[in-house]
């Protein structure tokens, strides 16, 4: 396995164009695959999207690690859209402060408790879909009735098996690195079809 992650970990010669074509057309697949089968969500969750941001609603995205950088690039996604959309993982101070003086579990949920309201989106990017963060995030959002979405790999974790979101996107891999492809793929085309229709 790590070594499928992490082939400059091999002790034998590596045939790197072949690899990056295999890995490439794997990438390809997942996420042709995941399109096509959450078409009909996707659907569903750009026009609740469209219906907050007409509305006055605000997008907050958040994450832990990778997913904490594809967070912030979604957020920037739609804010070069026209579109009020805000990382929360993007404030280092806040966060630092926070998990300093309360509890890195809560330096999401915090923060919608702060900033969110009924109008309003939450974002959740994981790729085990397990973190106690990101969960207490959404948990806290729909506390406060707003759109929750979430995006989650590996079979959803407890954040499909407890529904915290309104709208849950998994991906079928447990490959960190093909999630995350996944997940961007499927945020672009929110992105596009929200943008289409939230003016």
């Amino acid at each position: 396995m790590s070594e499928t992650l992490y082939p400059f970990l091999r002790r034998d010669a590596l045939d790197v164009r072949a690899s990056t074509v295999e890995k490439a057309a794997e990438s390809l697949e997942l996420r042709r695959r995941v399109l096509d089968e959450q078409r009909e969500r996707l659907s569903e969750c750009a026009e609740a999207m469209a219906a907050a941001f007409r509305a006055g609603g605000r997008l907050f995205t958040f994450g832990n690690g990778g997913s904490s950088t594809d967070a912030q690039s979604m957020a920037r996604l739609f804010a070069a859209r026209g579109l009020p959309a805000v990382s929360l993982a993007e404030d280092a101070a806040l966060m630092t402060a926070l998990g300093n003086d309360i509890g890195f579990d809560v330096v999401f949920a915090r923060q919608l408790a702060a900033l969110g309201g009924p109008d309003d989106m939450a974002c959740a990017l994981s790729t085990s879909g397990g973190s106690v963060n990101v969960l207490r995030g959404l948990v806290q959002a729909a506390s406060r009735q707003m759109v929750t979405i979430g995006f989650a790999g590996c079979g959803g974790g407890r954040m499909a098996e407890e529904r915290l979101a309104e709208y849950q996107f998994t991906v079928p891999s447990s490959s960190v690195h093909r999630v995350q492809e996944a997940q961007a793929t499927l945020y672009h085309v929110l992105a596009e079809l929200v943008s289409a229709d939230a003016r």
